[in-house]
């Protein structure tokens, strides 16, 4: 499913933004559902990336495991444009890539490859966004995602007792990354690249 034709035709960061601004600017967004409101989420979600690209920080101790790694990996995103929670976690992620030319960052759309993200469900749910971080073959280290463990804990809690709407949770859930500005979700990269780069250093040393 996974080989490197498919990741060389993936998109980077600067391919997805771009591809995203385009879309809008037809009055369009990312998969099937072209709605109003679906266009609308999109807008925001392209304000609320533009906003983590400038003022986002990545802490020290997150920025110091990330230069350390000295594999080539590849951190797949399965994501749409007007998902919130993509909008609020990818411009982290692709700050966490640029600090070392080692990580490779490519994103590809949900609907387009419903099998890939099929084979990587949370609790039965085609959720997004998903990170799927590779090693140089391209075997599965691990995954990130759909969004940090708190907001996750609380959208699931939510799902049963039903105490906010959807819109009241949508509100709750862009309040606390506002507040949050990011650092929930480095916290688990920086506890999960642990365990990825263990495993990196278990495969062979390749020649140059």
């Amino acid at each position: 499913m996974i080989n490197q034709s498919f990741i060389n035709e993936a998109y980077t960061y600067a391919s997805y933004r771009e591809l995203l601004d385009n879309l809008l600017q037809q009055g369009k967004t990312t998969g099937t559902n072209q709605s109003e409101s679906m266009v609308n989420y999109a807008t925001l979600n392209e304000r609320r990336m533009k906003k983590w690209d400038k003022i986002g920080k990545i802490t020290p101790e997150l920025m110091d495991k990330l230069m350390s790694i000295d594999q080539k990996m590849t951190w797949l995103v399965v994501t749409e444009g007007w998902c919130g929670d993509a909008a609020q976690n990818l411009p982290f992620l692709n700050k966490m890539a640029e600090l070392n030319p080692n990580i490779d960052l490519r994103f590809v759309l949900r609907d387009e490859n419903l099998p890939l993200i099929d084979a990587f469900l949370t609790n039965g749910g085609r959720s997004i966004p998903k990170l799927i971080a590779l090693d140089s073959e391209l075997s599965v280290l691990g995954t990130w995602g759909p969004r940090p463990e708190p907001v996750q804990k609380a959208f699931l809690e939510n799902k049963v007792s039903q105490e906010r709407t959807g819109k009241e949770f949508t509100e709750y859930l862009h309040l606390w990354y506002a507040k949050d500005k990011g650092i929930t979700l480095q916290g688990e990269i920086l506890a999960i690249l642990d365990v990825w780069n263990q495993k990196l250093q278990l495969l062979p040393v390749q020649a140059d």
